[in-house]
């Protein structure tokens, strides 16, 4: 595969295609040697874009993908992982709140094995947290190096219009 395409107007190429690494782990496929020589396979075959997040199987898909990316194959990968979903019962471990998104980046960077994310992405729109406070956190993170874009999953084209503004 050769044909790469702009990742939105950020000047970043990305395959057309992207690895979705949502069935690894607990949720599917529980052997992590397996699905490293998925990810592995799909490097080799072109794919430069892999999609995670941090409710995947608990993590699990995130250490999976920190697993395949180690020795050196990192620095090549458009790695994308998104946060929002619950990972315990305290009622602040999910959301979209900056006390959230500021703890859980920090724990996606340690299972995925690198000091930077390409692109960090709200995965569920929370309508009881302001959208101001969301951007914030994620506008900090961007300077601080954490993570080189934002982005958005499952949002309604009006609030990525909302949130531009």
């Amino acid at each position: 595969m050769t044909e790469y395409r702009n990742l939105g107007r950020t000047g970043v190429q990305v395959s057309p295609l992207a690895l979705g690494t949502m069935m690894f782990g607990a949720r599917g496929n529980t052997d992590h040697d397996d699905s490293v020589r998925i990810i592995h396979h799909a490097l080799d075959s072109g794919i430069n874009f892999v999609d995670t997040a941090d409710v995947y199987s608990q993590g699990e898909s995130e250490t999976i993908v920190g697993k395949a990316l180690a020795g050196g194959r990192r620095d090549n990968v458009v790695l994308a992982t998104k946060f929002h979903g619950r990972l315990g019962d305290d009622p602040n471990e999910s959301g979209n709140s900056r006390r959230w998104i500021i703890r859980e980046v920090e724990n996606s960077l340690r299972r995925l094995g690198t000091d930077w994310i390409d692109l960090y992405q709200v995965h569920r729109p929370e309508p009881g947290t302001d959208f101001d406070e969301t951007l914030g956190a994620l506008s900090d993170l961007v300077r601080q190096g954490k993570i080189r874009y934002i982005g958005t999953s499952t949002f309604e084209p009006s609030a990525i219009v909302e949130g531009q503004w």
